[in-house]
């Protein structure tokens, strides 16, 4: 006999963006701390710079490094992380905060979610793109020799705390790579926005002000997004647009590339495949090169093996059927494909002929 539903209702949560909030976590973090064990996992750059003066401030608190850089976003880090909480004695009480770049972000929070089938965790961005995009949503995951991303799960943070001045020491690349992605959220939901995002120089690293605005504008449309398909299950792949092409990219160039410069890419070819196949106004494609240009990120598609990146296409989340779907724009500031779920697809065909 039917009982009826079971009705479950997803928390919100915060995301703080505030110059300074790292060296005053407690205030953020005790709420959420009282009664569990902090596990903070970070990696061998952010160890020394940030994450034990996060650890000095978080009573009990002890540090999971890893390897920095995507290559140690693997099945085999996540069970040595794993491990490390089981032999520490870590129980369902625990509480992982991330304190790092995308790659730690997603690792540890699906350490999080698998966890004692699921703990909570604290998002501690380090680096503009993970401040901007990777730890606002929930994807949590890691690679595998067939792609990006395809073991994981969705695990909402309890909080993310994006501290703008500790973008001070990021590399000048690395800043660039994060406002590859402020540039897509311009070109999914707001023509302004991605005009504001292209006139930005790496002297916007040292502006406070201008910088936490960009910050907190990235996010609010990206919130947007989320909140209305928290499961990517229609509206929320508008986010992927750069992405099938720039993991692609990003996977047969053994990640050479910073996600951020694959990304760049990505929407470049993207924007004129969306042209090619006549769902994107004309100029659009040459609107998103230039504003990459002006920012110094790639837009060209690099010395690789073209049908290579094509057959890696085909191990994206995204593809049906042997067909792979595709987030692409109508014009800068709105995207294409409503009636058909948000993605498009496309023919090889198509996609090897921007493909040069």
């Amino acid at each position: 006999m039917a009982t009826g539903p079971v009705r479950i209702t997803l928390p919100s949560y915060e995301v703080v963006v505030e110059p300074g909030a790292l060296g005053n976590i407690t205030q953020w973090v005790s709420p959420f701390a009282e009664k569990r064990r902090i596990a903070i996992v970070t990696d061998d750059h952010v160890d020394h710079l940030y994450a034990r003066r996060i650890a000095a401030q978080l009573e009990g608190a002890q540090i999971i490094s890893i390897r920095a850089g995507e290559a140690a976003k693997t099945r085999d880090t996540w069970a040595d992380v794993t491990d490390s909480l089981l032999n520490e004695g870590y129980g369902r009480d625990t509480l992982i905060v991330a304190a790092g770049g995308g790659v730690v972000g997603d690792l540890a929070g699906f350490v999080a979610a698998t966890y004692m089938r699921g703990v909570p965790f604290i998002q501690l961005p380090t680096t503009l793109l993970a401040m901007i995009d990777a730890s606002v949503g929930g994807k949590t995951g890691v690679d595998t020799p067939a792609g990006k991303n395809l073991v994981g799960a969705f695990h909402q943070p309890l909080l993310v705390i994006a501290d703008p001045n500790v973008l001070a020491t990021l590399p000048p690349n690395h800043f660039r790579a994060g406002l590859a992605e402020a540039l897509k959220h311009g070109v999914i939901a707001d023509e302004k926005y991605f005009a504001k995002v292209a006139a930005s120089r790496e002297s916007t690293a040292r502006d406070e002000r201008a910088l936490t605005g960009l910050i907190a504008e990235s996010v609010r449309i990206k919130a947007s997004v989320v909140a209305q398909d928290e499961r990517e299950s229609g509206l929320r792949k508008v986010l992927n647009f750069g992405h099938t092409i720039g993991h692609a990219i990003e996977s047969v160039s053994n990640y050479k590339l910073l996600h951020g410069e694959a990304v760049a890419i990505g929407m470049a070819l993207e924007s004129a495949l969306a042209e090619k196949i006549g769902v994107a106004k004309p100029g659009t494609a040459d609107a998103i090169r230039d504003a990459l240009n002006a920012i110094g990120l790639p837009s060209m598609f690099p010395a690789l093996d073209r049908s290579a990146v094509i057959a890696a296409t085909k191990s994206d989340k995204k593809a049906r059927a042997g067909r792979v779907e595709y987030a692409l724009p109508s014009k800068v500031g709105s995207m294409a494909g409503e009636a058909t779920g948000w993605s498009i697809p496309v023919e090889d065909a198509a996609v090897a002929e921007v493909l040069t």
